[in-house]
């Protein structure tokens, strides 16, 4: 099975996500990485974006897309089974909502919907039930738009933030390939 699968700039959950990535590898399907531009180019304190890029392109076999035109064009086939963003940042979720594309990452969810084929978020963020609970809602709302399950990862000192169950993305992308959500979404 062929799938993209997208990182966006939650850098404290790529190495979760890293994870994710080797257990579609290592279960045969074709991956195509893409990158938004903050993770093409900002090094943090959980790693460099040339190291990520490397050990992405290393286990995936092929280079990162990190244009809206490369996107378009992997995409826009229609022989990608599921477009997985993994980790999906608020900033993420709020252009999906509201139709702003201006990333690669964005585009290929943008050519995935367009072919009326899935989309998987793997939700991590900080505002999840703040200012982005409404994009949530919007998204939740999307035909094609998936969830992974989520829950508050530290409810007392961030009370508006969801990180996804990174344990769930594998069969919640089994789920939304047939057009299901799988349940249940809030842990």
């Amino acid at each position: 099975m062929k799938i993209a699968y997208a990182f966006t700039g939650s850098f404290c959950t790529h190495s979760n996500s890293l994870a994710v990535l080797e257990e579609f590898i290592c279960k045969g399907y074709e991956v195509i990485p893409v990158f938004s531009p903050i993770v093409s180019t900002a090094s943090t304190r959980f790693g460099t974006s040339e190291d990520l890029e490397k050990v992405v392109t290393e286990l995936c076999g092929r280079e990162v897309i990190k244009t809206i035109p490369q996107a378009e064009e992997a995409i826009t086939r229609g022989d990608i089974a599921c477009v997985a963003v993994c980790p999906c940042t608020g900033n993420t979720l709020a252009k999906i909502a509201n139709g702003i594309t201006d990333t690669a990452v964005i585009m290929a969810v943008k050519a995935q919907l367009r072919n009326n084929r899935p989309v998987l978020l793997a939700l991590a963020t900080n505002d999840a039930l703040g200012g982005n609970l409404k994009n949530i809602g919007l998204c939740n709302d999307k035909k094609n738009v998936f969830f992974v399950p989520m829950k508050q990862d530290d409810p007392y000192k961030k009370p508006t933030s969801l990180v996804c169950d990174f344990t769930r993305v594998y069969d919640a992308l089994t789920e939304a390939v047939n057009k299901k959500q799988i349940q249940p979404l809030f842990l």
